[in-house]
Formats: C-alpha cells, structure tokens, sequence
C-alpha cells in the first residue's frame, strides 16, 4: 500500500505492450515486469503537469526509455518529496525519479547513478528593488525555497558561512512546490528566491522572476534506487541510450546539462 503522502493514484501511462523479456526478475521490483518511479512534477522542465493534467519533461522521458530497454513498464507514483526516500527504503517503488542531489550522506542509504549536472540561481521580481550580485547581499532578507531539497540545503550552509562572518541571517520561508515559492514571490511575502538552474529559467522566460546569480554550486543529480541490480541495469541502460543518440537529444529538448561522460554507474557505496 502506498503512504499517505501520494498525491494521486499511479498515473496512467500509455498501453504497454511486452514484445521482450524484461531485463530484471521480480525478486529486484516492486511489482513484477514494472518500474515503478516516485516523481514530484512541479520543477520544469525537469518534471511538471502540462495542461492536459499529463506529466512532461526531462525526468519523464528518460525514465520511460530507461524503462524500454530493461522490458519493463514505466510507472510515475506522484508523490511529494520529502516522504521519497523513506518511502524507497522501505520497499513502496523501485526508484527516486526527481533529479535528487548527490550527497555523500544519501550515497550510503541508497544506490544514487548520476545523469546529470545542476546548479543553483538567485532571483527576484524583475522590478524588485533588490538586486543581488553576490549570496552575501541575500543576508536579513526575506527568501523562499522548496523544503528538504538541495537547494535548502545548500542554502542554508552558506547562511551559516555568512553569520560566521558576522553577517545578518537570510530569512529563509519554505514551501511544498515552486508554484507556492512564486506564488509567495508576487505576493510580496518574499524578497528572493533560490531554485536550481533550469526552473528559475523557465520563470524567467515568463516573465516572473529576473534571475541575478546562475550557476552556483553545481552538483550530479542523480536517480536514487532500492536495489543494486536495478542500479546496475538502469545505468547500463543510460549509458545504450547516451550511445544511440537519445540521451543528448532529450538533454537538449529540455536545455539542460548533460553529464560530459559516456558510461554511467553507480556513485558511492550504496546501502550500509
């Protein structure tokens, strides 16, 4: 049964239709010939619900054609993210579909395989009158960013390298969604904001935010799994795929940053 923190039932996916023998025995899934992926769809273009209610974007496709070629059925379970891990730890889907951060601290709960590479931005209204040019000129001002993600993380120790400075603490407000962050935003109830990358450009190219720092602190994102086998499988399916092409022409439909390797693996220990 899944926990309470599912949003909605298992997304319907397309008819799948077995025409090859999957690639993993049922002792390394959930459920028999299906790959099943938590995903949060609320960070475009990575993952997001277009207006047919379907889910879209970078993470959704990839997870569709690692799916392919290990024979197996791609299924999104809608979830919010801070439940994600404890809900991979103890058996409720096969993998973490949501762009999750490489540390070394996760490394060691889960099996993390790196496909890509993100960084963080700084932004505000475009009339705002603050106009950071640097993380310190964010001290004793008002900031919103997603709950238990990188991006707090993040945040929140450069905040204490800047009080161990002598510098006033960053405000930080935290929200569910990037839809709530933006929501708070142009409400004036913030001053800023701190999302990865690509997210804060998809709100500049509407117009909502103007973006004052990019770049910063970049680190693999990763797919996060419960059994090793499914690791192996699936970064040998990254790597097929980095060879026949799909792989870079998904990053660049998504304008977003490729891992510059041509095999995949698992980083770190995995579960201790």
């Amino acid at each position: 049964m899944l926990c309470g923190a599912v949003l909605s039932a298992l997304l319907t996916q397309p008819v799948f239709a077995q025409t090859c023998t999957p690639a993993l025995s049922a002792s390394h899934l959930v459920a028999a010939g299906k790959f099943q992926m938590s995903i949060n769809p609320t960070l475009p273009p990575q993952q997001y619900v277009d207006d047919k209610g379907e889910i879209q974007g970078l993470n959704v496709e990839l997870g569709r054609a690692i799916a392919r070629k290990l024979c197996l059925e791609p299924v999104f379970v809608r979830m919010d993210m801070p439940p994600m891990i404890p809900g991979l730890r103890t058996g409720q889907f096969d993998a973490i579909n949501t762009g999750l951060f490489w540390t070394e601290e996760r490394s060691k709960m889960l099996y993390m395989v790196p496909y890509a590479q993100q960084a963080l931005s700084v932004y505000t209204l475009p009339d705002s009158p603050l106009k950071p040019t640097k993380f310190s000129d964010l001290a004793g001002h008002v900031v919103g960013v997603e709950i238990a993600t990188y991006q707090e993380r993040k945040a929140r120790e450069i905040n204490e390298q800047l009080k161990a400075q002598g510098m006033k603490s960053m405000d930080f407000r935290t929200f569910t969604t990037v839809t709530d962050t933006s929501a708070a935003l142009r409400a004036h109830q913030l001053e800023a904001g701190i999302n990865i990358d690509e997210t804060a450009t998809s709100l500049a190219d509407r117009g909502i935010v103007k973006i004052w720092l990019h770049g910063l602190d970049g680190t693999d994102i990763t797919f996060a799994f419960r059994d090793k086998a499914l690791a192996e499988a699936a970064a040998q399916a990254l790597t097929e795929l980095k060879a026949d092409g799909t792989y870079d022409k998904l990053f660049t439909k998504f304008h977003m940053t490729p891992l510059k390797t041509a095999s995949f693996g698992i980083r770190g220990p995995g579960p201790q």
